[in-house]
């Protein structure tokens, strides 16, 4: 059976644009996933890359076209510029720990923070944006607030673990043969793997 760890940050507008087709993907071909949120800003730094507003210009205008195009292919809303972006990402992701250490599917409530964030106008950092994520993908709200030091030592070792895995970006997906897929519009890539085809 194939796995794939799937590095990502709540924060990224390409990890939003992702969805669930990740987990569509690892149920096509029959692969677990393991979802793995950490520090974007942490891995820029481990792995040479640089925060988007410190960019060139070129890039920065290139990455708000670049998303924009993306969400439109993808019919999905999506505000370039959000109100409360940069914001702290890791209670959204300790959610997101905490959900997945129930044994659960988290492929909806990963898309629930980044529809929050990109398509919402809400800060994922705050404890209400948080729970009420968690309830309308069908998780208790209280896993915001259990057992968070396991969840933070989770999110310090996933960044490791990308570190290490060779991961330099969000979204990041490796299988258990190290083929690497960067980015939201490498989903495809990953499948046509996964088939056989590359």
């Amino acid at each position: 059976m194939p796995h794939i760890d799937y590095y990502f940050a709540t924060l990224s507008p390409f990890t939003y644009l992702s969805g669930t087709r990740p987990a569509e993907v690892a149920k096509k071909h029959g692969a677990t996933i393991t979802y793995k949120p950490l520090d974007i800003m942490a891995l820029f730094a481990r792995t040479g890359g640089v925060p988007p507003k410190d960019r060139h210009p070129n890039r920065q205008e290139y990455r708000l076209q670049d998303m924009a195009r993306r969400a439109k292919l993808l019919g999905m809303p999506l505000n370039p510029k959000p109100m409360f972006w940069p914001t702290n990402g890791a209670p959204s992701a300790y959610a997101i720990i905490g959900a997945q250490n129930t044994g659960a599917d988290v492929a909806e409530l990963v898309t629930a923070f980044g529809a929050a964030c990109w398509a919402e106008e809400r800060d994922i950092s705050q404890d209400d944006v948080v729970r009420d994520c968690l309830e309308k993908c069908g998780f208790d709200p209280a896993l915001a607030d259990r057992d968070m030091l396991t969840s933070a030592d989770t999110f310090g070792k996933n960044l490791e673990d990308a570190v290490h895995a060779g991961a330099f970006g969000a979204p990041f997906f490796i299988t258990d043969t190290d083929q690497r897929f960067w980015g939201e519009d490498r989903i495809d890539d990953l499948d046509a793997y996964l088939s056989g085809k590359l």
